[in-house]
């Protein structure tokens, strides 16, 4: 059985022009459930983390400032959208549901959350559709509790870690894996502990060949006892922000490869489900969905 975070506040509306398909939160679990891949049983509804739990990773000025809606206007433009307070009490109920799940994988194996792979936060701001980290704070509250030892993140979304990558960088029980676009956002690259830039149009044999020679040595250097997997479906072909040139069958033979290795090596792991930007919403949501049933699958 797999646990997975939802909550209909995930699906507060944006702008009408806004091109971030906020529809994809309800039409997932819709999906799953039609299809007998989840079961009503197999969702929870996350709370909103304290404040004392999202400022071990945020800086408190930032989330106060956060909290009270004031933001400056270039901090709000970095966001990419405007910001109030439903938003705000979102993005920490997905939060809530990240370190949930991961509570929940180190009984059952594996969690999801429908939304999260925050990953552009930085511990000082918020960029890109992200206002607070919600794997790094579920990794640092493992952490602080003793739950983990050695985190290891393994970010494929198309889009590199950058806020995540900036939160660890002084972290030894974190590692920081990405694997993304060379010549996408950020353009400003942060430095993980282990980047491997592709090049525009990386097709599937090209990306599960590199990922599949990489993990062995990724999890023999890191050697962890917990993971988390941001399985951005933005690597696909169809993607708007993408630019990389993956079919659905390579997208979900890349889910299969992770999560494989961490159910050969009985590692929980906790996914966020990131980026999916594709102009057809059914291909979105048939891209995630095939994480989930990898995931039945394996586990």
């Amino acid at each position: 059985m797999i646990a997975v975070a939802f909550d209909p506040i995930y699906v507060l509306p944006l702008p009408e022009n806004h091109r971030f398909p906020m529809e994809k939160y309800d039409l997932l679990p819709k999906q799953l459930m039609h299809e007998g891949t989840c079961e009503p049983k197999d969702f929870f509804s996350p709370q909103a983390l304290d404040e004392e739990i999202v400022t071990v990773v945020h800086q408190k000025e930032y989330v106060d400032r956060l909290m009270r809606m004031e933001l400056s206007r270039s901090e709000i433009r970095k966001i990419g959208f405007p910001v109030s307070q439903q938003l705000v009490e979102r993005e920490f109920i997905i939060a809530g549901g990240t370190v949930e799940g991961a509570l929940k994988s180190l009984q059952s194996g594996i969690s999801f959350n429908i939304a999260g792979g925050t990953h552009h936060a930085y511990s000082t701001h918020g960029e890109a559709f992200c206002m607070l980290n919600d794997q790094a704070i579920a990794a640092r509250y493992l952490l602080d509790r003793q739950h983990a030892q050695k985190i290891l993140i393994i970010d494929l979304d198309v889009h590199q870690g950058n806020g995540t990558a900036e939160i660890f960088k002084n972290e030894d029980r974190v590692f920081t894996f990405s694997m993304h676009g060379q010549k996408n956002y950020p353009f400003r690259k942060e430095q993980s502990d282990w980047d491997i830039p592709l090049e525009d149009k990386t097709g599937d044999e090209q990306y599960l060949n590199v990922l599949n020679d990489s993990l062995p040595q990724l999890f023999e250097q890191v050697d962890p006892d917990f993971v988390f997997y941001l399985s951005g479906v933005d690597v696909v072909a169809t993607d708007r922000l993408g630019r990389l040139g993956m079919s659905l069958e390579g997208c979900k033979q890349r889910d299969e490869q992770v999560l494989e290795f961490c159910h050969r090596r009985s590692l929980p792991i906790q996914c966020s489900m990131g980026g999916g930007y594709s102009k057809d919403i059914k291909l979105i949501i048939e891209a995630h969905a095939n994480t989930y049933r990898v995931a039945q699958r394996i586990f």
